[in-house]
């Protein structure tokens, strides 16, 4: 568990510098901020991808999408800068978002039995926590 809430310091650090740091730093922070969030989003459904490859006979097919998914969510979140238009909070907030949906997609590995017995108590608080300050560093920023 204190590796996996060491995984919160990234975020942390990005909602400090918006919070405190200097101006000139605020574009880093949430640059940095957006892609931790998209990056730990696509690493969910590449975990999720390894429990249902594990087992690969007895899961339910929706799984082998719901795996590709974050990366999409993640890629599409990209978009706005890339075309210019107005980022990131609005992509902050959908990376926030489908950190929270992720907890569903783990209840069910959990239900199916994918997932070891642990998962929930170490995804819940991950996913929470994440979700709350990536949408601290949207607000800030």
């Amino acid at each position: 568990m204190a590796l996996g809430l060491a995984g919160l310091l990234p975020q942390a650090a990005c909602v400090a510098v918006l919070a405190l740091g200097p101006e000139p730093w605020h574009f880093s922070a949430l640059s940095l901020g957006y892609a931790y969030s998209a990056l730990i989003l696509s690493f969910l459904g590449g975990m999720w991808w390894g429990l249902a490859a594990g087992k690969a006979a007895s899961i339910p097919p929706w799984i082998w999408f719901a795996a590709i998914a974050p990366s999409l969510i993640a890629l599409a979140t990209a978009v706005p800068w890339a075309i210019g238009a107005a980022w990131p909070a609005p992509s902050l907030v959908v990376l926030a978002g489908a950190l929270l949906a992720s907890l569903l997609v783990d209840r069910e590995l959990s239900a199916h039995g994918l997932a070891p017995d642990w998962w929930m108590s170490l995804r819940t608080p991950l996913s929470l926590g994440l979700s709350a300050l990536t949408l601290a560093v949207a607000a800030l920023g």
